[in-house]
């Protein structure tokens, strides 16, 4: 039987909108509705029961739309919420730092993997340890793993600066490390990083697999679904607990086609969770 319901996606902000357009490209026929919650963000630099507190909010939210998946399309909410969220929804949930982990364990031929993220997800170890988890698993031995914070390409990113003579510069002084350390993976553990894969790649050169997390758990999305699931005229909403014109502003670099279009606002801090 044909589920023709929408997967929820939310992010604390526009950066997620990466992993959404991946799932567009992975499943063309499905709808798709997606929370930005630009009005808390970020999440990065909030306590882990906070993230947990407007991960739930956001879940209950999605949840009401009737989905029939909910993705959690950031980085720091999938480090601190993943667990309670699969236990509490009502649907598959799928995170994206398990799938960018296990590709990058696929990739990898000299057992060296570079890590780019945010000081935030740097700090939580949450990719060192889900990349050392799924070598494991995988039976990889003598991993090593090298992470770098790059804040700046996520400012680079919203500017839609993705291939300027300045963002160039930036990328040879961030990744110069994990060129000198010899890596041949290097996981974009933010979902802004995708959009400069361009620059980070040239600077690290032909020899280095680029992982990008999105595109990772969009197929993770893709495995979950049911082969008849989806409609031939999807339906894509967006919605915002900021100003839906500034979301729109911001956002439409992410995705071109001149979306998103008729954003709603609306706020989940309405809902009451415990923790």
């Amino acid at each position: 039987m044909t589920d023709n319901r929408p997967i929820g996606v939310f992010d604390s902000g526009i950066g997620g909108l990466t992993v959404l357009r991946e799932i567009w490209n992975a499943v063309p026929g499905e709808s798709t509705i997606y929370f930005g919650d630009n009005s808390r963000a970020p999440y990065g630099t909030k306590s882990r029961s906070t993230v947990i507190r407007y991960s739930l909010q956001n879940m209950k939210f999605l949840e009401s739309k009737d989905v029939k998946m909910i993705v959690i399309a950031c980085n720091t909410a999938s480090a601190y919420a993943y667990e309670e969220l699969k236990k509490r929804a009502n649907v598959p949930v799928v995170e994206v730092v398990t799938p960018g982990a296990d590709k990058a364990c696929r990739a990898t031929r000299n057992g060296k993997i570079g890590i780019i993220a945010t000081k935030g997800t740097i700090s939580t170890g949450v990719y060192k340890e889900a990349v050392e988890r799924r070598a494991k698993e995988l039976g990889l031995k003598d991993i090593e793993i090298f992470e770098k914070a790059c804040p700046l390409f996520v400012s680079l990113a919203e500017e839609g600066w993705w291939d300027t003579e300045v963002t160039r510069l930036t990328a040879e002084e961030y990744l110069k490390p994990l060129k000198e350390a010899g890596v041949d993976t290097l996981v974009m553990a933010c979902t802004h990083y995708p959009l400069l894969s361009k620059v980070i790649g040239e600077v690290m050169g032909e020899g280095v697999t680029l992982v990008n997390t999105g595109e990772a758990t969009a197929q993770v999305v893709k495995d979950l679904l049911d082969s008849e699931s989806g409609s031939s005229r999807p339906v894509r909403e967006f919605y915002t607990s900021d100003e839906p014109d500034l979301f729109e502003k911001v956002a439409a670099p992410f995705l071109g086609e001149g979306l998103p279009s008729g954003t709603k606002h609306f706020n989940t801090d309405r809902y009451e969770v415990t923790i």
